[in-house]
């Protein structure tokens, strides 16, 4: 393999002409033949036993070479990469410059390389001073919520609705005088207050009782999901069939008992506090931590470029379709219901891709500057800890030179943070 290399007139871009010798592309067609023999049916022969040279014959001698290149030209461009130390962001832009039996294969590769990031000032940078405390109201909040999920229904027989009440309804929704898909129930049970239904619906459920009936007037949001009810006015034909609140338990030591370790109402309270502590702790890091790196960011001087955002918006809608996946939705379904296409998708999540690069660039930068380094101690430390979490041998990990590889740039990242936070200087306060 040979490879030239030149830059384009395009900052952060390089075109690489790459050779591949003459010998190794006749290996790769005749490995495609053989692959694909068992399908090929030619007069005279039984099928997938015609000798390669008849199959070009008969179908002609470029039958095997998209194949052939497919399989060769993904190799040498890695290795063209790995051997010239270029730090590829984008996907390439082929162009095949000669592809003929008996002779090299030439083929060039337009890609846009990872660009440098000139630092301003990162040390001693400001950031807000961030405090977080714990109050009386955030620890009786958390016992609100906690004799929520412990309360339980009971029916309520000769009082209207109230804002909290559950209530089991039937409806059917109409636009222009027509139901549509999704506007019928029946026993459908809502909490009134809730916000589970469109703006209007639930406040009208209010002071209806038992076995009443009533048409309740709504308008769709203009932004709804489905296209064909975005503002659109509706009416739903409602019926009440039972009404049910909740009942709370009592805030006393048995309470305590029952949904804690804990002997005495004063114990569980101690123990939110202190919980709510730490969750203080760990926000007024993590901002302190946002706000050092945004701050440098700021301060920093970088050209990105284009294949490097595409290819971050299109990492994230993998993201996004991973965790859909999990709720059984296909990420198709999901940009049904927002009326939206791919594209229109990556380019809402342009400004977040940016910031995410520029971030990781800001810190590979710092790592650079301040030449921070891991030992193999903190290696090994992190190799232990993820082996514990995951139940992996630690031999297994360690045998993984691209997880090692990972743990160690991850190590680095955060000793470029801490540094960043050390030294910064806090103003104000939040």
């Amino acid at each position: 393999m040979n490879c030239k290399i030149e830059n384009t007139e395009n900052a952060n871009e390089v075109k690489l002409e790459i050779t591949v010798e003459a010998s190794k592309f006749e290996d790769a067609m005749k490995k495609v033949y053989f692959k694909n023999a068992k399908y090929i049916n030619i007069p005279g022969f039984r099928k997938g036993k015609a000798p390669m040279n008849v199959v070009e014959k008969y179908y002609g001698k470029e039958i095997f070479y998209e194949d052939a290149f497919n399989e060769v030209a993904g190799e040498a461009y890695e290795q063209a990469l790995k051997e010239n130390e270029i730090e590829a962001v984008s996907r390439p832009n082929i162009d095949i410059k000669q592809i003929e039996k008996g002779k090299d294969l030439i083929f060039t590769a337009i890609v846009q390389t990872k660009p440098h990031a000139e630092l301003g000032k990162y040390k001693g940078i400001e950031i807000p001073k961030i405090e977080y405390n714990v109050t009386d109201e955030s620890i009786t909040n958390e016992l609100k919520q906690m004799q929520d999920r412990n309360s339980r229904l009971v029916s309520v027989e000769n009082e209207p609705v109230k804002n909290g009440n559950i209530t089991v309804i039937d409806f059917e929704g109409f636009v222009d005088g027509k139901t549509f898909e999704g506007g019928k129930a029946e026993n459908y049970e809502l909490e009134i207050g809730s916000g589970a239904f469109i703006p209007g619906f639930e406040e009208q459920i209010i002071g209806m009782k038992i076995d009443e009936e009533k048409d309740i007037q709504v308008k769709f949001p203009e932004e709804y999901f489905s296209a064909d009810l975005a503002g659109k006015d509706a009416i739903f034909k409602v019926k009440l069939h039972e009404i049910k609140k909740k009942e709370l338990p009592k805030l006393d030591d048995e309470f305590a008992k029952d949904v804690s370790e804990f002997d005495t109402l004063e114990e569980l309270k101690a123990s939110i506090k202190e919980k709510q502590e730490k969750q203080n702790k760990d926000k007024e890091k993590y901002e302190k931590q946002e706000a050092a790196i945004k701050a440098v960011c700021e301060e920093m001087k970088v050209d990105i470029p284009s294949g490097m955002i595409d290819l971050e918006t299109e990492n994230m809608l993998k993201d996004i379709e991973q965790r859909l996946s999990y709720q059984g939705m296909k990420l198709e379904q999901y940009l049904q219901m927002l009326g939206k296409t791919v594209e229109e998708i990556k380019k809402e999540y342009e400004p977040q891709a940016i910031e995410a690069i520029k971030s990781r660039l800001a810190l590979e930068a710092v790592i650079k500057a301040e030449k921070i380094e891991v030992t193999d101690e903190e290696i090994n430390n992190k190799i232990k800890e993820m082996a514990e979490n995951y139940g992996k041998k630690e031999e297994e990990i360690k045998e993984n030179e691209n997880l090692k590889k990972y743990i160690k740039e991850g190590i680095e990242t955060e000793k470029a943070i801490e540094f960043l936070v050390s030294n910064a200087k806090e103003k104000n306060k939040k």
